[in-house]
């Protein structure tokens, strides 16, 4: 039997893309954006998305986000003078589901590298 959202077509948000706490990707990426991410979308030689990946340089960091689908996203953070498409150095990095991964790099702060003190 199917649930009273199904039945009036609303889709659970992890059928959605996002996760059980009813977190959308699609959301977070919109968030993302507007705290500064440019994103782009390479394709491969038929035209197809091969990822979508949003980068935001700031406070002599680099965060990096790469979403390939749904369950597959990798997000970092590195020193600004890195090479981010094959860093040496890495400050922080999170591997797992897209939610998961741009919750994690919405909650990282700022105006420090996570683990470190905060200046006030």
């Amino acid at each position: 039997m199917s649930s009273a959202a199904e039945r009036d077509g609303v889709m659970p948000s992890t059928e959605r893309g996002g996760d059980p706490t009813g977190c959308r990707t699609e959301d977070q990426i919109l968030e993302l954006r507007a705290r500064g991410f440019y994103f782009i979308d390479p394709r491969d030689e038929g035209g197809e998305v091969v990822a979508v990946v949003g980068v935001r340089a700031h406070h002599n960091v680099i965060d990096v986000v790469r979403l390939h689908s749904e369950d597959d996203a990798i997000a970092s953070r590195v020193p600004s003078d890195e090479n981010i498409l094959a860093p040496t150095r890495v400050f922080w990095k999170q591997e797992g589901s897209a939610s998961q991964v741009l919750r994690e790099m919405l909650a990282l702060p700022d105006d420090r590298t996570p683990g470190s003190l905060a200046l006030t």
